[in-house]
């Protein structure tokens, strides 16, 4: 279960990353954050976000036009 969860369906790059960017700054290391996007750009974006930042992409999937992702905050 993530300790937050972030709804980005609608919004196009750089939008979601920007307010995943965002919550994460307000979470404790450790903490999980849940995203879900209808931007398919938003597949490679997260990649790139946690590989730059150090976060943990735990999860990435896709269920019909929603892509969901989990982050685990690590920094």
């Amino acid at each position: 279960m993530a300790d937050q969860v972030l709804d980005a369906k609608g919004l196009n790059c750089p939008l979601p990353i920007l307010k995943a960017k965002k919550t994460i700054k307000s979470m404790a290391s450790g903490e999980t954050l849940s995203i879900e996007s209808t931007d398919p750009g938003s597949v490679a974006d997260f990649e790139a976000f946690c590989r730059q930042t150090g976060n943990e992409l735990i999860s990435s999937s896709s269920e019909g036009d929603v892509y969901k992702f989990a982050i685990r905050v690590t920094t």
